[in-house]
């Protein structure tokens, strides 16, 4: 008995060490996660951030080409094409910036589709600017998914 009451109290104080160190690693387990977590949603956020941005600058200019193409009239001068020769090569470069920005495929070859439409478009290959609805509602829709992976749009929203 006499080397129990020498040997508990040491071992009592080695198991409280041990059981304390268990929990600080637990404890830096957990907040390892949680930073993980909390930095995985800020880059998330600055992807759709960044994304968002993409897309509604190619927007703007794909409908400012399908405008100045529906308006301009028949016999077309030189003027007008400079104007549109400019927005197309801005459509290209905002469908670039998608490219660099998008995380999916499918919202890179939507772009394409979408910007490519638009210039046969202004080239008066595509005569009819209902034509343009369907590669734009598949440019929506990638871009809607890309920056929202798993999540479903409201059927409003289609």
């Amino acid at each position: 008995m006499g080397s129990w009451g020498t040997l508990g109290p040491a071992l009592l104080s080695l198991a409280g060490v041990a059981l304390g160190a268990g929990g600080s690693l637990f404890g830096q387990y957990l907040v390892s996660r949680a930073s993980t977590r909390q930095l995985e949603v800020q880059e998330s956020a600055a992807h759709r951030a960044e994304l968002k941005n993409a897309v509604l600058k190619f927007l703007s200019i794909a409908s400012q080409v399908e405008k100045a193409t529906l308006t301009r009239p028949a016999s077309g001068s030189t003027a007008d094409d400079a104007v549109l020769d400019r927005l197309v090569d801005d459509l290209w470069l905002a469908q670039a910036e998608i490219d660099l920005a998008a995380r999916s495929e499918p919202l890179r070859g939507s772009a394409y589709r979408y910007a490519f439409s638009l210039v046969q478009t202004v080239r008066g290959e595509i005569a009819d600017p209902s034509a343009l609805r369907g590669p734009q509602a598949q440019f929506m829709d990638a871009a809607y998914d890309d920056m929202r992976p798993g999540q479903r749009r409201a059927d409003g929203a289609r």
